[in-house]
């Protein structure tokens, strides 16, 4: 079975190829049921509990995903944009992505804090530029 889809909620690509350069836009941690990966509920009352740590490597899944689809991966990423909610997040964002990326071979990355982001159960949020020699121009 084809596993489904996360589609853009807006009128734009989740990847968008300029010459050798891969452009991924800003992605979350949605999965294609719309259900957010590191929602947790935590009572009876509806408390939920938003972890940084699922949701950034669901994130990075995600982006990894949408760059497999067009031939290339995380490994092409040169600069990485993260927006967080919340820097009292940033040790459990941190800790996810050097599962995904070391400090001599990863990309550039520039993290900020961001008022908030599409949905209120959305903590992180990261672009990626990468880039990938297109071996169909030679």
């Amino acid at each position: 079975m084809e596993e489904k889809k996360v589609t853009p909620r807006g009128a734009y690509p989740h990847v968008k190829v300029v010459g050798d350069f891969i452009f991924v836009s800003g992605t979350s941690s949605r999965k294609s049921d719309n259900s957010i990966a590191g929602v947790h509920i935590i009572d009876e009352m509806g408390t939920k509990k938003l972890d940084a740590y699922i949701q950034t490597k669901e994130v990075l899944q995600n982006i990894d995903n949408n760059l497999k689809a067009i031939g290339a991966s995380l490994k092409d990423a040169v600069d990485v944009t993260s927006f967080l909610v919340n820097m009292n997040d940033f040790a459990d964002y941190n800790k996810a992505y050097v599962e995904f990326f070391n400090r001599e071979t990863g990309p550039a990355r520039t993290t900020v804090a961001v008022h908030q982001l599409p949905h209120p159960d959305l903590v992180v949020e990261i672009k990626v530029t990468a880039y990938k020699k297109n071996e169909a121009k030679e």
